[in-house]
C-alpha cells in the first residue's frame, strides 16, 4: 500500500517539482523511470535474498530504506538529487515488495490465504484511488515536498509492525548458492526491456532506440536461459520455472495489468481532451473502478473458493476485456452511468484476476520459494503497465499524425487504442485456461507422502530435495495442510 500510494501521489507532485527545481520535462520523467528501472530489475533477487536470509529482515530493511530515501527526496536541492534518490528508493522498494507476499505464505495456512490476499488487493486499490486526492491536497497546501515527507511516519510504523511478525525462519537442509551472475543477467535484461518500453511513447516501436533495446534484451535473455540451464542453483529455481500454475499466473498478470494501465492512460486523456472534463471530474468518472476493486476483491476470494482458479480467472479476464472494449465506445454523448458502468466492469474484472492469480502464485509456491515467486509476481506487475502504456501511446500517436488535431480525430485514435488494449487483456484467457480447475488441491494422501519421502531422503543425505532448488522456509505441516481452500492446487513437476 505504501508503494502504491507513493507512485500515485508522485504524478500530482511532478508539475510543482518541475517548477520549483527548474527542470525540464525529460528530467522530471526520469524521477519515475529511474525508480521503475531499479525496482523492476531487483525484485527477483530481493525475493531470493528473502528466501535465504528471512523475509522479515528484508521487509524491515526495505521499509526503513524506503522511508529514509523519501526524506532525502523531500530535502533534495536539485533535480539530479531527486532522480538519484528515487533510484535508491526503488532499490528498497524492491526489497520490501516480495517480502509481503512471502510472509503471507509463511504465516497463513493455504486454506486461509484468500482473505488476506483479497484484503491486500483492496488496500492497493484504496491507495491508488486515494493517492491523487491526497497528493492534490498536500501539494496545494504544503508543496510537492510534502508528498515525500508523508512516507516517513508511515514507513516507521510499518517497520515497527514488521518487528512484531512471528514467521518461520528458513531452515534449509542445503542452502542454495546465491547465483549472483544469473541475478545480474536477469537484472540487465529487465533494465533493457523496461527502458526500451518507456521510450516507446517518445520514439515509437520502429525507432532505432526501441529496436536496439528490445533486441539487446532478447539476445541477453537467450544467454540468461542458457546459463541458468547449466547452473545447479539458478536465480529462478527450476521448481518455479516448471510450475504451470505459477508461470501461467505470471503471464496472466502481465497482460491483464498491461490492459488495465494502458486503458487508464488512454481514458485519462480521452476524458480531458475529448470530453473536456477537468481533472476532478475525470477522477470522479473513474471512481467506480476503484470502488469495484475494493468491493470485488472479497467476492473474488469467495468465487475462487467455490469455483477454483481456472473459472475465476477466465471470468475475471473476460470482464476486464469487455470493460476496456466498452470504454472504447464512449463519446461526448455518453451518459455518466454508461461511463461508470464500463469502469466498474474493468475494476471487477481486474480485482478477480488479481486475487485469483496472486492466490495461485502464493499458494502454489514450492517450498522455500515464496520470496522469489513474490518477486516474479511483482516484476510482472511492473513490466505489464509499462507495456500497456507503450501500446496506448503508440496507438494514439500513430492515428493522430497526418490528420487535423481535432477532437474527432483524437477520439478515433483513443477508441482504436482501447480496442487494442482490450485484445491485449483478452490474451489472458490463454494462461487462465492453464490454471488448476478444481477449488481443492491434490489428494491429501498423495502430496504429504511425496513430500515426506523427498524430505526424508534429503535428511539422510544432508541435501535438499533436488526438485525445488529453494530454501525451506516453512514447517512441513504448513506446506502439506492443503484443503478445499483459497489457493490453487500445488502443481509441481
Amino acid at each position: 500500500m505504501l508503494v502504491a500510494l507513493d507512485g500515485t501521489v508522485l504524478l500530482v507532485a511532478q508539475p510543482g517539482l518541475r517548477r520549483d527545481l527548474g527542470a525540464d520535462v525529460a528530467r522530471v520523467q526520469w524521477t519515475s523511470t529511474g525508480y521503475l528501472l531499479a525496482v523492476a530489475s531487483l525484485l527477483v533477487l530481493a525475493g531470493r535474498l528473502g528466501d535465504r536470509y528471512g523475509h522479515q529482515r528484508l521487509l524491515f530493511t526495505g521499509v526503513l530504506g524506503f522511508g529514509a530515501a523519501s526524506a532525502g527526496i523531500a530535502l533534495a536541492p536539485s533535480i539530479g538529487w531527486v532522480i538519484g534518490l528515487r533510484a535508491v528508493q526503488g532499490v528498497f522498494g524492491a526489497l520490501l515488495q516480495p517480502a509481503t507476499l512471502a510472509l503471507l505464505r509463511l504465516t497463513c495456512p493455504p486454506d486461509r490465504l484468500g482473505a488476506p490476499i483479497a484484503l491486500r488487493t483492496s488496500a492497493i486499490a484504496v491507495a491508488a484511488g486515494a493517492g491523487p486526492v491526497l497528493g492534490g491536497v498536500l501539494v496545494v497546501h504544503l508543496g510537492w515536498r510534502a508528498v515525500f515527507w508523508v512516507n516517513v511516519p508511515v514507513a516507521a510504523l510499518i517497520a515497527a509492525l514488521a518487528l512484531m511478525i512471528r514467521a518461520p525462519m528458513p531452515r534449509p537442509a542445503r542452502t542454495p548458492r546465491l547465483d549472483l551472475t544469473g541475478a545480474a543477467l536477469l537484472a540487465t535484461v529487465l533494465v533493457l526491456l523496461v527502458h526500451a518500453l518507456t521510450g516507446v511513447p517518445e520514439h515509437g516501436w520502429t525507432a532505432a532506440p526501441t529496436l536496439c533495446g528490445l533486441a539487446a534484451a532478447g539476445a541477453l535473455a537467450v544467454v540468461l536461459v542458457g546459463y541458468e540451464r547449466r547452473n545447479t542453483d539458478p536465480v529462478v529455481p527450476r521448481a518455479v520455472a516448471r510450475s504451470v500454475p505459477v508461470t501461467a499466473s505470471m503471464a496472466l498478470l502481465l497482460v491483464a495489468s498491461a490492459g488495465l494501465f494502458g486503458a487508464l492512460f488512454t481514458a485519462t486523456f480521452s476524458l480531458q481532451d475529448v470530453l473536456r472534463l477537468d481533472p476532478l471530474a475525470s477522477g470522479l468518472r473513474v471512481l467506480p473502478l476503484t470502488a469495484l476493486m475494493v468491493l470485488g476483491a472479497p467476492l473474488a476470494g469467495a468465487a475462487l473458493r467455490r469455483h477454483g482458479p481456472r473459472r475465476s480467472a477466465l471470468a475475471g479476464t473476460a470482464l476486464l476485456a469487455a470493460g476496456i472494449a466498452g470504454l472504447s465506445r464512449l463519446d461526448t454523448t455518453s451518459t455518466w452511468w454508461a461511463m461508470g458502468a464500463a469502469f466498474a466492469v474493468v475494476g471487477a474484472g481486474f480485482a478477480t484476476v488479481m486475487v485469483t492469480a496472486t492466490g495461485t502464485v502464493v499458494g502454489d509456491a514450492p517450498p522455500g520459494c515464496a520470496g522469489v515467486v513474490g518477486g516474479l509476481k511483482q516484476t510482472a506487475m511492473n513490466v505489464g503497465p509499462t507495456l500497456g502504456i507503450a501500446v496506448a501511446a503508440s496507438a494514439t500517436a500513430t492515428r493522430g499524425h497526418g490528420t487535423a488535431d481535432t477532437a474527432a480525430a483524437f477520439a478515433g485514435a483513443t477508441s482504436t487504442a482501447l480496442l487494442l488494449l482490450a485484445g491485449c487483456a483478452a490474451l489472458g484467457l490463454l494462461p487462465a485456461a492453464l490454471l488448476p480447475g478444481r477449488p481443492g488441491g491434490r489428494k491429501r494422501s498423495e502430496e504429504p507422502a511425496r513430500r515426506s519421502t523427498a524430505e526424508g531422503a534429503a535428511a539422510r543425505t544432508g541435501e535438499a530435495p533436488a526438485t525445488t532448488g529453494c530454501a525451506s522456509g516453512e514447517t512441513p505441516d504448513r506446506r502439506t495442510d492443503r484443503t478445499d481452500g483459497d489457493a490453487a492446487a500445488p502443481a509441481r513437476p
